[in-house]
């Protein structure tokens, strides 16, 4: 008994899932489908153009940032190294007076260097700031796009 009640039940659940059809596509549907698909594709398409140069221009700029890091470090050790000559140079009774003079030229070398170094980081700052904002913008635009076709094929779906 316990079998034949199995089967029933089995039996009626197969019938449910066989009965249940699927809407009929009409061709206003089909072709809003088709037009969502285009709009989903082209924003999508538009995000990553965005993306793709919002991460470029990121790039760039942390890249002359470390160039001006470079520059900066190697203006100090020439600062450091006319120093040092210097100081070799002179007399013994002078080199007390040409250290102090070496370091204060290597002091005003570094401070320029440390001042550049903070403006560059800045602006990397800055731009990679900017570059997240456009990516999001393009993220925003792409999801109305997408918010916008499912709309038009339920409206579409509706009007059949």
């Amino acid at each position: 008994m316990n079998k034949i009640i199995a089967t029933l039940i089995a039996g009626l659940f197969a019938t449910a899932a066989y009965a249940q059809t699927t809407p009929v596509q009409t061709p206003a549907v089909v072709k809003a489908e088709n037009e969502a698909n285009k709009d989903v594709a082209k924003a999508q398409q538009k995000e990553l153009k965005a993306d793709v140069k919002a991460d470029k221009k990121t790039d760039k700029a942390i890249a002359k940032a470390h160039k001006t890091h470079d520059t900066g470090a190697a203006h100090v050790d020439v600062e450091k190294a006319k120093a040092n000559e210097k100081v070799a140079k002179a007399d013994p009774e002078d080199k007390a007076k040409a250290e102090a003079k070496g370091d204060k030229a290597v002091a005003k070398a570094e401070e320029k260097a440390v001042k550049k170094d903070v403006k560059a980081d800045a602006k990397a700052i800055k731009e990679t700031v900017d570059a997240t904002a456009d990516k999001a913008i393009a993220a925003n635009k792409t999801d109305a796009v997408k918010a916008k076709s499912a709309a038009d094929v339920k409206a579409a779906a509706a009007k059949n």
